[in-house]
């Protein structure tokens, strides 16, 4: 009897063996795993917020109004150039006969010989040149200008009779193109740095506002959004530089100021350099100062400063541009020595090696900057309430 009923509970247990699976069936836990989603890596998380930054500006509309009001002012600084720095090609003149004498040697002139009034007529009327200089007996000089419908006054002021100037110290650039050179170069780096500045600004509080960095941080690492913020509007600053160079340069060329063209050459390669490293320096500042509030009210109360760091040194090498020991003072402090050491090699003021002795100034201040930058913006990005203190920002 004994050994029935433990064969029969025997096989009851056997089947509800067999029967009901285990709870480490049911949980899943004998399941082979799932492969495990990697996490992104740095370049990939920088590559991919950089991308969101520079799309979300491209569909801004006061990105893209602001950048035509740049492109207007640069395009104002290069047609006043052209009125004021007497950098346009020679007129050129149809010459008769004996007139050739009074217009040889003149270098706001371009003679034209013809064998008569009729031949320079045609020339005239044809709009190959300004005007027509023909020698006329009864004229105490000799000559007359024939122009078409209207006085050709430039014509008339190259032929005037000046007394000779000597000037004891002359200046080896026109200062009227030198404070326009000075302004060109201000305003673009001002304006790119405080547009951009604050749209970096502007982008950290709304994350933090909507609490949309949290995230964000689940995902990339806050060293990984610092930085793309950074490269992305870089970019776009960068593009906007170069699109405004090349505007300058089509300016230059079409008003016919081939010689400024030339002396601007080197300055603007340096411009370009500075600003590059200039604007990483600015950015990472705006971002950081930004990670310390949490509403857009408070944005402006961390970003007051910055901005001063831009706008004092900017407006001392604009008023001070005819101040040698000023502007050479500037063209070493990193905020202003991207407008103030460009404007010294365009006015030829520097030394082959000062620009390059400034750059790495720039380079140590920047990278001291990021670091900075950095620190603050990993250690209050995800505190909310009120304002975080610098000394707290940076203890952590």
């Amino acid at each position: 009897m004994s050994t029935g009923s433990d064969n029969t509970a025997g096989r009851g247990v056997s089947e509800a063996n067999v029967s009901r699976p285990s709870a480490r069936s049911r949980d899943g836990a004998g399941a082979p795993p799932r492969p495990a989603v990697p996490a992104p890596n740095f370049v990939d998380s920088v590559s991919l917020i950089a991308g969101r930054e520079i799309t979300m500006r491209l569909r801004s509309k006061a990105f893209l109004i602001s950048t035509g009001i740049l492109m207007l002012a640069v395009l104002a600084s290069v047609v006043l150039g052209s009125l004021f720095g007497g950098q346009s090609d020679p007129a050129k003149v149809a010459v008769v006969g004996a007139a050739a004498t009074a217009v040889e040697g003149n270098a706001a002139l371009d003679p034209v010989p013809v064998d008569d009034e009729a031949a320079g007529e045609q020339l005239l009327r044809d709009g190959e040149v300004e005007a027509i200089v023909a020698p006329a007996p009864s004229d105490p000089l000799g000559i007359a200008v024939i122009g078409l419908d209207q006085t050709p006054s430039g014509v008339v002021q190259a032929l005037a009779v000046h007394p000779t100037v000597e000037l004891l110290e002359p200046a080896a650039v026109d200062p009227g193109l030198a404070y326009l050179v000075a302004f060109g170069f201000g305003i673009v780096f001002f304006m790119s740095a405080i547009t951009f500045g604050s749209t970096i600004a502007q982008s950290v509080v709304e994350e933090k506002q909507t609490r949309v960095v949290e995230i964000l941080l689940s995902t990339v690492s806050a060293r990984a959004l610092l930085t793309g913020k950074v490269i992305g509007n870089s970019v776009l600053a960068f593009g906007q530089i170069v699109a405004i160079a090349v505007l300058a340069i089509a300016g230059l060329l079409v008003t016919g100021q081939k010689v400024l063209l030339g002396g601007l050459g080197s300055s603007v390669v340096w411009f370009v350099v500075f600003f590059a490293v200039g604007f990483v320096m600015l950015a990472a500042l705006f971002a950081a100062s930004a990670a310390m509030v949490s509403r857009a009210e408070d944005m402006g109360s961390v970003t007051t400063p910055v901005t001063m760091l831009v706008m004092i040194p900017y407006f001392l090498v604009i008023f001070f541009f005819d101040d040698p020991t000023v502007l050479a003072i500037m063209s070493y402090v990193p905020f202003s020595a991207p407008v103030g050491m460009p404007v010294r090699v365009f006015l030829g003021q520097a030394e082959w090696w000062e620009p390059i002795l400034s750059l790495v100034i720039l380079i140590a201040t920047t990278a001291l900057a990021v670091a900075i930058g950095e620190r603050i913006y990993r250690n209050t990005l995800l505190k909310t309430g009120s304002r975080v203190p610098l000394a707290e920002a940076l203890r952590g």
